[in-house]
């Protein structure tokens, strides 16, 4: 009898693991890997409307019960970045005419990823995301994610990590950007990701509304301890008024080539009274979200005058978005504007605010449907220093398995006294010079 059980036990182990393997089979059979796999999931469960850099991709399906589901997806990218000129130490000046020394980076870097836990619990109208985030550039590593409940299409409700809504790119397209990254008149001004929650939903037919409390400007490296009694808010209305959809995760590309024009606006106002939040003892601010647009750090100490540091200030900022989707083509153009204000520092300062306005265009077309994009860009600054810093370029998206699940990016741009600055992205805070990007990433 013994004998037979054990039999028995060998034949479905056998058979449990036939099945695995032919459903693993099926996932990566070429005629199911082709297909899009990159667009969100439609059936009510992630819709990319306000998520931004939390919303995954549709992913893979393990569990799926009635009372609960587990999903896994993935984000990757490899590149190489060369920042020019090549000099091993550059300098340049800031606003206040203060030598500064700068090395252009020459490197080539696994440079982030993504690991999507998602699905819902007791009831689909309850859905969950537990990201693993990892930023190897700046040696960063995190477990974050949010819960949402679905009332209605009216009515969502969510808490946890989330972004300030602050300007287009936080609303969903990562990591379908025309570069591997945002470009400056995006990364600039922008605020981050904080804790909060988060209101969002379909006011009318076709317009969608966002409304959120966080804990600050950006929560990276920001422990509870530090954290003022201060909160930011943010409000936020999409409209896409002639088709109703602007692409899997409203991209930057046409790669879906729209038969009908598709149109995008979109308005975005974040107000949050900021700190540095380290003492003023320490040079360097703990707070990294906040730049001027001479690419020096806001609350570092002597950003504004020598040996004074700001300590807290009111930061305002909003922007509007306008996009259009044809047969192919996508023409993207954004406004900001930005304030600093009420300042409360250690000493005189010269200035009582900033106000900063700029733009950024972004135009992009597909040459070969499915396969071969060509995109330009273009930012300018009218700031509060008169410096004007720009940037302009371009580069290649190209889509071996005609698929946005596996992409291949080559871009050059010039840029003239960046405002950008960082380790994270494509730019450094003052450099006056070319950039060159190679990468390839991957969305499942």
């Amino acid at each position: 009898m013994i004998h037979y059980l054990h039999r028995a036990r060998l034949c479905l182990a056998l058979v449990v693991t036939l099945c695995g393997t032919t459903s693993v089979l099926a996932q990566l059979n070429p005629e199911v890997f082709q297909k899009d796999t990159a667009k969100v999931d439609l059936v009510e469960s992630y819709p990319n409307m306000v998520a931004g850099e939390l919303t995954p991709g549709k992913g893979f399906s393990i569990v799926k019960t009635k009372v609960a589901s587990l999903n896994i997806g993935l984000y990757s990218i490899v590149r190489y970045l060369n920042q020019l000129p090549g000099e091993h130490e550059q300098t340049w000046q800031d606003h206040l005419g203060r030598d500064r020394a700068l090395t252009g980076r020459n490197d080539f870097y696994w440079h982030r990823v993504m690991i999507w836990f998602t699905g819902f619990v007791m009831t689909p109208k309850l859905t969950y995301t537990a990201t693993v985030w990892t930023i190897m550039t700046t040696q960063q590593t995190l477990v974050y994610g949010n819960l949402q409940y679905k009332f209605n299409k009216y009515f969502i409700l969510g808490a946890g990590i989330m972004p300030n809504i602050s300007i287009r790119s936080m609303q969903g397209p990562f990591p379908f950007y025309l570069s591997t990254d945002r470009t400056m008149g995006e990364e600039s001004l922008r605020a981050g990701f904080t804790n909060g929650f988060f209101v969002k939903g379909e006011v009318l037919p076709r317009l969608n509304y966002i409304l959120m409390l966080g804990d600050n400007l950006s929560i990276l490296g920001i422990a509870a301890a530090k954290l003022t009694r201060t909160m930011s808010k943010g409000v936020g209305l999409m409209w896409m008024p002639t088709t109703g959809e602007y692409g899997a995760r409203g991209g930057l590309v046409d790669f879906e080539h729209h038969d009908k024009v598709a149109t995008r606006f979109g308005v975005n106002y974040t107000h949050c009274r900021d700190n540095r939040f380290n003492n003023t003892g320490q040079p360097s601010p703990d707070n990294t979200q906040v730049r001027m647009t001479d690419g020096v750090l806001f609350f570092e100490t002597g950003a504004l005058a020598d040996g004074v540091t700001v300590n807290e200030a009111n930061y305002d900022m909003i922007a509007t978005d306008l996009g259009v989707k044809y047969k192919g083509f996508n023409a993207q153009v954004e406004l900001y504007y930005r304030s600093l204000t009420k300042f409360d520092a250690d000493g005189p300062l010269p200035v009582s605010s900033l106000r900063d306005k700029g733009y950024s265009v972004q135009l992009s077309q597909m040459v070969i449907p499915k396969k071969l994009c060509v995109y330009g860009i273009h930012s300018l600054f009218f700031d509060a220093f008169k410096r004007h810093p720009w940037e302009a370029g371009g580069g290649v998206n190209f889509y071996p398995m005609k698929s946005r699940s596996w992409r291949l990016n080559a871009q050059a741009h010039y840029v003239y006294k960046s405002s950008a600055g960082g380790t994270f992205g494509l730019y450094a805070g003052g450099q006056t010079g070319a950039t060159i990007t190679i990468g390839t990433d991957i969305l499942l």
